[in-house]
């Protein structure tokens, strides 16, 4: 499993992954989840995948290939299966929902080609991906990419998508999450739900990377990537304990403790 969380910003986006792969109890390995992606000067795209590893990385390795070839037509050792799919692709679209579109129907594309293989050894070839950036001329944007290829995009009301394990690292974003954090603090954010996951499932662990894209700059600006004995791992949980604790003790008492028997 994996932890991905992407936070659209006035400022910009974050980032924020683990490097964690696992196929059963034994067989633990990391993989970087967190792609960059600048086919042109005027484009730029953050792409971070969970699932079927062999999906994603085929996926990948689609887009990379298709920015490679692009204008240069199928080459002739591509099955028919293998030809790009149809509709604008990185380097070609005008609006980032195209390039999510795009992403969509080549997950769809690699799911149906493997999809029958893995099934028969019961597994599942399922990936989602987030995607985040901007073209020029455009607002900068974040999606989350489905299995079944659709996608959703982040809002003012909901700035934040999360891929893999989700659940255990969202409550610090529901509760402090905003679209108008400086992108530093949103990062630190991020950092404590990638940190609060691990505490709470295995399967998600460093290193961990984060990665900061002001608006309107087509560049990583920042890119962080903590390795398991990093000091910022611990210090930034031991604050955040902290901090608990502070606010368990400053809660209102119950009726018992304020007038006991």
């Amino acid at each position: 499993m994996t932890y991905c969380l992407g936070f659209l910003l006035q400022s910009g986006l974050v980032f924020a992954s683990d490097s964690r792969t696992n196929a059963g109890v034994d067989y633990i390995s990391s993989y970087s989840k967190m792609h960059v992606l600048a086919p042109a000067p005027d484009r730029l795209f953050v792409l971070m995948a969970a699932g079927n590893l062999g999906t994603t990385q085929a996926v990948l390795n689609r887009i990379r290939r298709d920015i490679e070839n692009h204008g240069a037509g199928p080459s002739p050792q591509w099955s028919r299966q293998d030809d790009p799919p149809a509709g604008p692709s990185m380097l070609t679209a005008r609006y980032l929902f195209e390039v999510a579109d795009y992403i969509g129907r080549l997950n769809v594309m690699v799911q149906k080609e493997f999809n029958p293989n893995l099934r028969q050894a019961g597994a599942s070839g399922e990936a989602s991906f987030i995607l985040g950036g901007q073209i020029a001329g455009q607002p900068h944007g974040l999606y989350m990419v489905y299995p079944q290829g659709n996608a959703i995009m982040a809002t003012a009301d909901t700035p934040f998508l999360q891929i893999g394990e989700t659940k255990y690292g969202k409550p610090p974003l529901d509760y402090i999450g905003r679209p108008d954090l400086s992108l530093e603090d949103a990062a630190r954010l991020c950092l404590v739900s990638e940190i609060v996951t691990r505490r709470s499932n295995l399967t998600v662990g460093p290193p961990f990377e984060i990665a900061l894209v002001r608006r309107d700059e087509f560049k990583v600006g920042r890119h962080l990537k903590l390795e398991k004995e990093a000091p910022e791992i611990q210090h930034t949980m031991d604050v955040w304990a902290r901090h608990m604790q502070e606010g368990l003790n400053k809660l209102p008492r119950f009726a018992w403790e304020q007038d006991p028997l």
